[in-house]
């Protein structure tokens, strides 16, 4: 008998506790991921202008809009990735399989520079040049399709997925993960800085097939250590996309747009919460024509239990508010868009001015046209150190409040750096196009570090107006869409890279009507007005600059929120009340 209760005791011994997963011991496996991976696309990225040029005889036009067309593609097919990782397979997945896809895209543009045959034979003189098969640029295009069709996995899914691993529903998960924040900065950073120079040095001035074959090493070695610490992640499972939501609300509002919203219909809300208690919105009172949707005009749209019976007939306050937040941030968005459009003109026309441009230094060396990018990013870097670690820590203990800019002050101030920007860059063109036209050389003798004024005001263009949106994607969103707050950023890269090829193949034909010489197009830079283009950019900026000024500033300010005062625990934040999720309303 004593013999059975020990036994007994010994098979109801408690098991030794699993070790909790998420936190540093895995963001160190995400990390090393994130920094391999971003360096192996940055050196493409950053480089493909050159290599389509030197390696495949593309120019003018073409050269242009096939750059533009695949940056924009990249960025557009994150909101694919965001559906499917909310909806379906979660982020892990969405991860490992985005891994997968973009390492064969690598390995494809590698093989591209290795064999001779996949690409036209190389142009010497500049001039009569043979331009690619059709079925060497399908493959070509194969290439870059899996690249974009990879990044729109990876792009989404690898922020959110690391900020996943912390618990912030503690305060410690919340320091925990403003830590992670500036760690991932700092390799993200560190990562481009590297790509720009090293890589980049290698494919320009060495071997494009070494140049390529580094960022594919780089890429897989980011694969295998993403699943090295695979044991380690939270991976948290997919809860539905937000996305198949706001199409329900749109046309569930549609179908009800004919009926007059009044005070008493307003009290008949379809009320059921969607998920946790925590990730639910408080109600706004902006865009009230949306709640329509969440009217219960009729008791035949509910069953017996009180559910509704079509989601896209009647739709729940939650998934109605889900959607304002988006509609929400639409002005600034458009506002956006104008900014990003600086962006691209340094990776694309930033890039054939350099190249057209004196790079020696010294005797011998060269610099590379790609490295020209690193100013923008050692601009921004150094604007972040000195506002946060000197600017706001010296006022605010100087006046002694808060002396953070605003955030529709950096907005305005993003937009007058892109418009600057392209104003010098027009001045800096048309200097250079006269250097050479009056030496007559296709290579200007004016050196490339006049460059640097323009990619400086680019830099500090994204440091106030880029940095500052997705500061405010973010916190406009609630948790349960921070994935696709992400998506919504890089679409606005994606829709300035398909408006920067539309502009440019308007200009071309607009330009060269009867028989004049188009502004754009020709392989010579010194044959082109590529400084009018950029004035035309300029003009643009104001634009936007009048636009943020009396409209989009106005959507800046957080939302007013319907009856949660007494709902929601209050915070303090600046004269203000702040619920618990993040809403503010009028106190």
């Amino acid at each position: 008998m004593e013999s059975g209760r020990h036994s007994s005791a010994a098979m109801e011994e408690p098991k030794t506790p699993t070790r909790k997963k998420g936190g540093w011991k895995s963001i160190k496996y995400f990390i090393g991921n994130e920094s391999f991976e971003k360096l192996a696309s940055i050196s493409l990225i950053m480089n493909m202008t050159v290599y389509l040029q030197s390696n495949y005889n593309m120019n003018g036009i073409f050269l242009i809009s096939v750059v533009t067309i695949w940056m924009g593609t990249s960025n557009l097919s994150t909101l694919a990735g965001a559906f499917i990782s909310d909806a379906y397979i979660g982020r892990f997945l969405t991860l490992f399989l985005g891994s997968i896809v973009s390492l064969l895209g690598m390995g494809m543009m590698t093989l591209t520079a290795g064999v001779p045959h996949l690409r036209p034979p190389k142009c010497t003189d500049g001039i009569n040049c043979m331009q690619p098969e059709n079925w060497q640029l399908a493959f070509l295009f194969a290439g870059l399709g899996l690249l974009a069709l990879g990044a729109g996995g990876l792009r989404p899914c690898g922020i959110a997925f690391g900020a996943d691993q912390f618990d912030t529903t503690t305060s410690k998960g919340k320091k925990q993960l403003e830590s992670f924040f500036n760690l991932w900065y700092l390799s993200f950073t560190l990562a481009i800085l590297v790509a720009l120079t090293g890589v980049v040095y290698i494919q320009t001035n060495i071997s494009w097939v070494i140049g390529f074959a580094v960022p594919t090493a780089c890429l897989l070695s980011s694969f295998i250590i993403f699943l090295i610490g695979r044991h380690t992640y939270v991976k948290k499972k997919p809860v539905g996309s937000v996305l198949s939501d706001i199409v329900k609300v749109i046309v569930a509002s549609i179908r009800k747009r004919k009926i007059p919203y009044d005070d008493e219909l307003r009290y008949s809300l379809y009320q059921e919460e969607s998920g946790s208690r925590e990730h639910n919105l408080a109600r706004t009172q902006r865009f009230k024509c949306l709640d329509k949707a969440a009217m219960i005009v009729d008791s035949s749209e509910l069953n017996s239990t009180g559910v509704a019976k079509s989601k896209w007939r009647l739709c729940n306050v939650q998934q109605v508010e889900n959607l304002k937040c988006v509609v929400g941030i639409l002005p600034i968005w458009v506002s956006g868009i104008g900014c990003m459009l600086v962006n691209d003109q340094q990776t694309t026309f930033g890039i054939l001015q350099a190249i057209q441009m004196n790079r020696t230094i010294g005797s011998k060396f060269m610099i590379p046209p790609g490295w020209m990018t690193e100013i923008s990013m050692i601009t921004l870097s150094i604007w972040i150190f000195v506002y946060e670690g000197i600017y706001i820590r010296k006022l605010t203990k100087f006046f002694k409040k808060d002396a953070r800019l605003t955030m529709a002050m950096r907005f305005r101030i993003g937009i007058i750096m892109s418009i600057l920007c392209m104003v010098t860059a027009g001045i800096i063109e048309r200097k250079r196009r006269d250097s050479a036209l009056n030496n007559n050389t296709y290579v200007a003798p004016l050196h490339i570090s006049w460059l640097i004024p323009q990619l400086v005001l680019s830099g500090l263009m994204e440091a106030f107006d880029n940095v500052a949106m997705m500061e405010f994607f973010t916190t406009r969103m609630p948790e349960s869409m921070r994935t696709i707050a992400g998506a919504i950023f890089f679409i606005t890269l994606s829709i300035s890279s398909y408006l920067n090829t539309l502009m440019v193949n308007i200009i071309h034909k607009l330009t060269g009507m009867n028989g004049r010489t188009p502004w754009l197009g020709s392989h010579d830079l010194n044959k082109n007005r590529l400084d009018y283009y950029y004035y035309i950019i300029a003009g643009f900026g104001v634009l936007n600059l009048i636009y943020f000024t009396f409209v989009g500033s106005k959507y800046v300010a957080p939302a007013k929120v319907i009856g949660v005062e007494e709902e929601l625990p209050q915070v303090e934040d600046g004269g203000r009340g702040k619920n618990a999720l993040g809403d503010y309303h009028e106190v």
